[in-house]
Formats: structure tokens, sequence, C-alpha cells
């Protein structure tokens, strides 16, 4: 869990946080020390006396360290560019567990985006975990949600969590594979 990476911190504020794998909330008090294991895509996953919890990125302040900002997005531009602005925005989005993000892990099975009548973005996600049981699908799921509708126009977003056809490691990218030792 901690490494030679691993940064210490000291909280500056009360701060929401969930225990990880559970998925339970808690709230983590001013001055707790620990220690940030991983900072990826603006959340962060920390170690605090033993446990590991996983701090929302909108939360950074608490730990000293600032927000990630939004997206810009040009006037005017192209629905497939804006689509690619989605994807990367889900790139950011990581299990707080694994420093591969879920696009590489090969949890997003379709995004598809459409112009409404008010011109604004509807984004629909379809999505899996990569296992069924995992108890932090839901702040995943919370995750994607959130980073996609903070790119401006989107209207809505609307992600499904499915299991058909069931996560493997095969879905990964070469790339991820070779980082978590998942080859064969």
């Amino acid at each position: 869990m901690l490494s030679q990476d691993s940064e210490p911190f000291t909280l500056q504020r009360d701060v929401r946080a969930v225990i990880i794998p559970v998925g339970m909330e808690v709230n983590l008090r001013k001055a707790t020390k620990g220690f940030i294991t991983q900072g990826l895509g603006g959340n962060f996953t920390v170690y605090v006396e033993g446990s590991l919890f996983r701090i929302d990125g909108k939360d950074a302040d608490a730990l000293g360290k600032d927000p990630v900002k939004p997206p810009e997005v040009p006037e005017g531009i192209s629905d497939d560019d804006f689509e690619q602005i989605v994807w990367r925005q889900l790139k950011t989005c990581f299990d707080p567990e694994i420093p591969v993000d879920i696009v590489e892990l090969g949890l997003i099975y379709r995004c598809e985006v459409t112009t409404n009548e008010q011109g604004g973005r509807d984004v629909e996600v379809d999505m899996t975990l990569t296992a069924p049981g995992c108890g932090m699908g839901d702040i995943i799921v919370q995750d994607v949600e959130q980073k996609v509708a903070i790119v401006p126009t989107v209207a809505s977003v609307n992600v499904q969590l499915t299991f058909d056809p069931p996560w493997n490691h095969l879905m990964m990218s070469e790339e991820a594979r070779l980082q978590t030792g998942m080859m064969y």
C-alpha cells in the first residue's frame, strides 16, 4: 500500500471519504495525518491508520492540493471532437485500487453523445466493473457521471452498469495488461 512515492499529508479541514474497498462513506477529521498513495484523475487514494480511503477531487483542498479544472470546449466544435473530449474525461476515472484508468481497463463498453433539441449534449455510457460485487462500484459510476457532467454543454449523463458480457483481463489494453502484470 505505501510506497516510496506515497506523499504525507495533514488534513486542512474535515472531509468526506469512502472506505476502500467497502464503499462506505465516512468523515475524516481536520488534522488527521496519512499518506496519499494515488492521485490520479483528480481523485485521491489515501492511507490513514491502516485503512485506504478515496477522497473526491472536489475536496482536493483538504489535502492541500488544487482541484482539477473542467475541460474547455471550443465554440463550434464538431460532434466527433466533442466525443473525444468525453472519452478523455472517462480516462480521468480510476478504480481507487488500480492505477489504470477505466477506459484502459476495458470497463467502458459504449459511450454515445447526441445533441438534444435545446442544443445541449446528452451522453450515454454503458460500463462494467472488474467484479460484480465490487464495493466501489457505485463510487466509480458516480465518478463517471460527475466527470462527464462537468464538460461544458453536457445537458445529461446516463450511466448504465452492465455485467453482460462479464469483464475479464483480456478486455484491458495491452499497455494496461503490461502495467498490471496481467498479460495472459
